[in-house]
């Protein structure tokens, strides 16, 4: 849903009575994770997805139904792989999706979250899918609720399961009796978690890096920005990046906040930025850690770095040549080739093209 909430926030601005679409869960080769949303205003105007497709229209109905009748209601689409070409999905998985009409309660929540989320703190939104007090939330954060689900006992039961999913930056829906014990009956409870956006920090500002920044920030990356050369670093040069940042590269990453979501994009292939840089860099619990240049260029890298006393284990950690092999040459066409490693890292995919495999498409995403 997250990015849907700017069109919410301005829809409820406009007092404009609207339902919302959201997949609570998935089988098989369903085409999008849970959290995925669609919503309708009152006026017909629709955003966002729930199927990349293939159930759309039959979703946009359920939102207009809802918001005549104020029921809010559970569904199911799609098929059996077997079956792939009956009414439903037709790429053979299945979707769970939660159509309700929005109330002012339930705007006023949404509002609270997108405000969270612009302000990068991590909130999660728990509501309810299936049971007696089907509609009803609570919003969480790691310091407190707002809300409550009905019965005091499951509200508690759900705030504490949801603060574990919101800690892993997971979402689920969770299966519970109205007392709170865990059972496979009586109310299901969708738990939509709003990490803050992973961060991708892009040293060295350069055509390249505007390409990478731009495409990062359509992957839905905070994007950093970093140099040492403020003639070159500058927001002009960079209009997609969310932080310009004029300093040493070695030295802003160890102030920067990086963790096991965080990419890190080295692209000044010159030592004097590269060696001290990708040294911190190797340090960090960063997910992915390319550096650009050529394969003597990486050579060299690898040597200097060895010299600095770089285990062998942290080197085979950098991905170097940056990038998969797609024959890019403009920066535009590098970028690509960077982000799809970037998504195949994060994900397990091999970056081959998928007419050679025969694993599923859409790999587990996890917990």
């Amino acid at each position: 849903m997250r990015d849907i909430l700017p069109s919410l926030e301005r829809w409820t601005s406009a007092a404009v009575p609207y339902a919302t679409g959201t997949v609570v869960g998935t089988w098989s080769s369903a085409p999008r994770q849970p959290g995925a949303s669609m919503a309708v205003a009152a006026d017909g105007e629709v955003v966002g997805s729930v199927s990349g497709g293939c159930v759309e229209g039959a979703v946009y109905e359920e939102c207009r139904d809802a918001l005549e009748t104020g029921v809010p209601r559970l569904l199911r689409y799609g098929v059996s792989d077997d079956d792939a070409l009956a009414v439903g999905l037709t790429c053979g998985g299945i979707l769970d999706v939660f159509v309700q009409p929005v109330t002012a309660q339930q705007s006023a929540l949404l509002d609270q979250v997108a405000a969270l989320v612009r302000d990068r703190r991590p909130v999660a939104l728990a509501t309810v899918v299936a049971g007696e007090s089907i509609g009803r939330q609570v919003l969480l954060t790691p310091d407190g609720s707002v809300g409550d689900l009905g019965p005091a006992r499951l509200t508690e039961a759900v705030v504490d399961d949801a603060r574990g999913l919101l800690t892993r930056g997971s979402s689920a829906t969770l299966t519970l009796g109205a007392d709170g014990q865990r059972r496979m009956e009586e109310l299901s409870v969708f738990v939509e978690s709003f990490a803050p956006p992973p961060r991708l920090i892009v040293f060295g500002a350069i055509d390249f890096a505007a390409a990478v920044a731009r495409i990062g920030k359509f992957l839905g990356y905070h994007v950093v920005v970093c140099d040492a050369r403020p003639v070159f670093a500058t927001a002009t040069r960079f209009p997609d990046a969310d932080e310009v940042v004029v300093e040493w590269p070695h030295r802003y990453l160890e102030r920067a906040d990086v963790d096991a979501s965080t990419s890190l994009c080295v692209l000044t292939h010159d030592p004097k930025f590269d060696v001290p840089l990708l040294v911190a860099a190797l340090r960090t619990p960063a997910a992915y850690i390319g550096a650009m240049g050529s394969r003597r260029t990486h050579d060299d890298r690898v040597r200097r770095l060895r010299e600095e006393g770089v285990p062998p284990e942290a080197l085979a950690r950098l991905r170097s040549p940056i990038g998969l092999d797609l024959g890019a040459r403009t920066p535009e066409e590098t970028a690509v080739s960077i982000a799809a490693e970037m998504v195949a890292s994060t994900w397990g995919g091999s970056g081959r093209a998928l007419t050679g495999t025969r694993q599923p498409i859409h790999a587990p995403s996890g917990p």
